[in-house]
């Protein structure tokens, strides 16, 4: 993976705000990665420093070894689970005109 990817998907996931979620698969959406898993890959390699709890699998659910202090983190943020799920449709990060949907350039 090239350095400018690399740095686009953080600074992604560095907009995701308090109190909402995103999907991997979001967050390669928005930064231009050609796969979720590319995002999983540079959080756990360069995440330490990220929101990493606010991003979640396609289903609402956390990485399995991750998911108390994932779900514990985004409950001190607001974001309630019901059991191991968060409700996507209540908390995903709805971005507005101007902003990453319209395209990563408007990141960077």
């Amino acid at each position: 993976m090239d350095d400018e990817l690399h740095e686009r998907i953080r600074t992604v996931i560095t907009g995701v705000p308090v109190g909402t979620v995103a999907t991997y698969g979001d967050i390669a959406a928005l930064s231009g990665a050609p796969s979720p898993r590319l995002v999983g890959r540079v959080l756990s390699e360069d995440g330490h420093d990220l929101p990493w709890h606010r991003i979640l699998r396609a289903n609402g659910t956390p990485a399995p070894h991750l998911a108390h202090e994932q779900l514990e983190r985004l409950r001190a943020e607001g974001v309630l689970a019901d059991g191991q799920r968060v409700n996507l449709r209540k908390y995903r990060w709805q971005t507005t005109p101007g902003d990453v949907r319209d395209g990563p350039a408007a990141l960077f």
